[in-house]
């Protein structure tokens, strides 16, 4: 393969090599992360005098795993066009030496330093132990605590930093994603770093995921807002279980509670005997309830209703966590309520049993 000073290779050789007595001819699988989240084939060959080879092609980088017939653990690696060198003892899938290609040299330059920090928290974490169960060695726990935070804080600072002086690396991209999920840093903050990313790292697989989940975080927080104690309860509108659209603006009483909830979801269904119970207590002085279901089918729904006695108002798309309403309230687990006043304004939020009768109570008598 003849590649030019200005041409970006057009394939990809991985060149591996494994040291320690591993029978001739065995299978070695190059795989990839499949949309269950589990490893999926992607190629196959076997070992030969202690070496493989792996070709095709790669349009745009993305992580990939070698994995080896009977061995534990793998190895992780960016596949990506160029010529990729990978040597691991048998006994070590997961501590290779890899390179030959940029985005790898990042990512092992990354690895590199994480697993410096991880050995640090390691070490902490043992002395801790060894504390604890020394007479009046409350200080010494205490002090390596402090100390735990500190390196907590230089690991979060260092994977910040990596990610900004490295807007071309894979990397970069699969650590936004982390640092979506676990909510470390504001919407604006990941936003400024998403947009530095190259055009290649936003068009690879990371990248497009991690500008939808920071779509998806954007609305949430707006949703969130939106639905606070204190604001306006967005209005909506929804099949009820005779087809008919109801909004809830139509349903409204002195007192208006929103129910989310499906007939599959166990506590919401342990908690309906409450509703009904206050609903039937409150509904002449001005309650009103408006239920709006996450099942997956009709059937379900309305046979829950029935099973239950909820004689109240009910919405469903069935639609589940997809429901349009869900979303628009933000709700990301069931059962979730919203309690109105008379002028539509969220004055509590999820509350149940006991709880749900006296704020209604409060609000009417």
């Amino acid at each position: 393969m003849t590649v030019g000073c200005n041409q970006r290779p057009d394939g990809y050789t991985i060149n591996g090599e494994l040291r320690g007595d591993v029978e001739e001819g065995t299978q070695v699988f190059l795989k990839k992360t499949g949309e269950n989240g589990q490893p999926v084939e992607l190629d196959t060959t076997t070992l030969v005098n202690g070496k493989f080879q792996f070709t095709g092609s790669s349009d745009l980088p993305d992580l990939h795993y070698i994995f080896v017939d009977k061995l534990p653990g793998y190895t992780a690696i960016i596949l990506e066009n160029g010529t990729i060198n990978f040597n691991a003892q048998k006994d070590s899938l997961g501590f290779p030496k890899v390179d030959g290609t940029i985005q790898n040299d990042i990512f092992f330059s990354y690895l590199d330093k994480s697993k410096e920090l991880s050995q640090q928290a390691r070490s902490i974490q043992a002395d801790m132990q060894k504390a604890s169960g020394v007479p009046n060695g409350e200080a010494t726990v205490a002090a390596l605590n402090d100390e735990m935070l500190e390196l907590q804080e230089e690991y979060k600072t260092f994977e910040i930093d990596f990610i900004k002086n490295n807007p071309n690396a894979l990397i970069s991209a699969l650590l936004l994603e982390r640092t979506i999920s676990m909510n470390t840093l504001q919407v604006d903050e990941i936003q400024a770093m998403v947009d530095a990313l190259s055009q290649d790292i936003k068009d690879s697989n990371a990248g497009k995921k991690v500008i939808e989940l920071l779509e998806k975080k954007r609305k949430a927080e707006e949703a969130g807002k939106n639905t606070a104690v204190g604001a306006k309860a967005p209005e909506f509108s929804g099949p009820n279980p005779d087809g008919k659209i109801i909004a809830l603006s139509d349903v409204m009483g002195k007192v208006t509670l929103i129910d989310f909830w499906a007939g599959w979801c166990r506590p919401c269904r342990a908690e309906n005997p409450n509703i009904v119970a206050v609903y039937e207590k409150y509904h002449e002085k001005g309650l009103n309830v408006v239920g709006v279901s996450l099942d997956r089918t009709a059937d379900a729904w309305k046979k829950a209703i029935a099973d239950d006695g909820l004689v109240w108002n009910h919405i469903s798309n069935i639609a589940y966590f997809d429901d349009e309403i869900a979303k628009m309230y933000n709700v990301q687990a069931i059962p979730a309520a919203f309690l109105l006043d008379e002028n539509g304004v969220i004055v509590a939020k999820n509350l149940r049993g006991p709880q749900l009768e006296e704020k209604v109570a409060e609000l009417l008598d």
